[in-house]
């Protein structure tokens, strides 16, 4: 990160989605050995002209556990005062009367939210449900609105149909649109969304790109010049930040964001790309690799059994789990997760029960599992509690990431960035020369100047 912020920087564009809470903390505690402030505060001292963006809500029942809500408010507090003042949030039901209070919680603490509204396809999200939604985010005045398809499942013909008319119920809305490639439509829809007047699209930079990740930047900003608009960023700026992603991609034996083909059954059951590839590891871990068709055929039953669900986390993954386990038990709904018990009694948004097949809503709580979890309540600690609990001394730094993570974060808290600091374009060819020679790591070293073109890497 401390390698390519630099260029993404310097590259103009509107902003950079940086962190999110929650999962990303416990990626990088549990997988990197990495204290989280790390990258916040690394990527805060670099990024000097683009607003940096922190990602989702903070406090309540996440993918990845229940952050206080102190604790949430503490996280916020620190990021603002290092620069990061703005946030992309939803709700996963597009239920937009539960997003006016954490809207305006962020901005009384000085972050300024853009609001989703996830795009879905199933019998309850029809033209009339989506123009609702686009009346219901407008009442809530939003700095901006961000149209998302998280399971790249629009096309070009259903923008025009559909996205006029949201855009006319919200006329004084400021629209975003951020759209995946799962099903190679991710690069035609952004230009379909540039017509429709939308100016803030989302990208990524390959070897990150494609996939089931954002359009490429460079082939999405040839595309509207050549379509005549003008585009407010310098990609030449970002190709030493895509030659180190692509070296360390190589290296590590990562995937390359490459353009998908046309899969028409992503329209049933709409998981997104990222998560076919843990439902491959998990059933693998169970012995039954080979049964990923049959996972993926259940899918839909379930998904329509719960009520049609958007399948964005966490209830896409609630949905994938209860149908690898119907599919390896050979009965639907003859063993269920908490998770299922839970979304089952509202606690994954008060509109499931409602939506549900009651008949299977009796079946998953009619058991003595659900009895326990009726009863369970998360624990809403304070932060003094939490600091009577791991220490008084510790700084607000540490008891945010123990809260989050847990005590596996007692490896690393405490700790602070040693890496080696980025090295400008002025610094002289000696020193960086000096760098790669008494380096004890990787390290990637991109020189570019006139006709001159010289890339220098060092393995360990």
């Amino acid at each position: 990160m401390t390698t390519v912020m630099p260029y993404l920087d310097q590259a103009g564009f509107d902003g950079i989605e940086f962190m999110a809470a929650g999962a990303s903390f416990k990626k990088l505690v549990r997988h990197l050995n990495e204290n989280p402030w790390q990258w916040i505060k690394g990527g805060a001292a670099l990024a000097k002209n683009t607003p940096l963006r922190w990602h989702g809500d903070f406090v309540g029942r996440t993918m990845s556990g229940y952050v206080p809500r102190e604790v949430g408010e503490l996280l916020i507090k620190k990021v603002v005062d290092l620069g990061i003042t703005y946030t992309r949030i939803g709700n996963k039901w597009n239920d937009f009367t539960e997003l006016r209070e954490p809207s305006e919680r962020f901005i009384s603490l000085g972050m300024t939210p853009i609001v989703n509204i996830i795009y879905s396809v199933s019998p309850r999200h029809t033209d009339e449900y989506f123009i609702q939604r686009a009346r219901d985010v407008s009442a809530l005045n939003p700095y901006r609105v961000c149209f998302k398809d998280v399971g790249g499942l629009l096309t070009p013909e259903r923008i025009q149909q559909l996205v006029p008319r949201m855009m006319e119920a919200a006329p004084d809305v400021t629209w975003e649109f951020h759209g995946h490639c799962n099903n190679s439509f991710g690069p035609i829809n952004a230009l379909e969304f540039a017509k429709l007047g939308v100016e803030v699209i989302h990208t990524s930079i390959p070897p990150l790109a494609n996939a089931n990740s954002q359009p490429s930047i460079y082939n999405l900003a040839n595309n509207l010049r050549a379509l005549g608009f003008d585009v407010e960023v310098d990609e030449e700026v970002l190709r030493p930040a895509t030659e180190y992603l692509e070296f360390i991609a190589k290296k590590e034996k990562f995937q390359i964001g490459v353009p998908y083909e046309y899969d028409h059954k992503l329209y049933d059951h709409q998981v997104p790309g990222g998560m076919i590839s843990n439902l491959r590891y998990q059933l693998s871990l169970a012995g039954v690799a080979d049964r990923l068709d049959q996972v993926l055929e259940e899918v839909p039953q379930v998904r329509a059994d719960l009520g049609y669900p958007i399948m964005v986390t966490p209830l896409s993954q609630i949905v994938g789990t209860q149908a690898a386990i119907n599919v390896i038990v050979g009965e639907r709904y003859g063993q269920v997760t908490d998770q299922t018990i839970e979304y089952a009694l509202g606690r994954h948004g008060k509109e499931a029960p409602l939506v549900m097949d009651q008949n299977v809503r009796d079946k998953i709580l009619g058991r003595s599992r659900a009895n326990e979890l009726t009863e369970l309540k998360p624990w809403e600690p304070t932060l003094s509690e939490l600091r009577q609990h791991y220490g008084i001394g510790a700084s607000d730094e540490d008891l945010i990431v123990m809260a989050v993570v847990g005590e596996d974060a007692l490896d690393v808290i405490g700790t602070e960035s040693h890496g080696t600091p980025h090295l400008s374009q002025s610094t002289p060819l000696s020193e960086l020369i000096r760098e790669i020679a008494v380096g004890d790591s990787n390290r990637f070293i991109s020189i570019q100047k006139g006709d001159l073109s010289l890339t220098v890497a060092k393995s360990k």
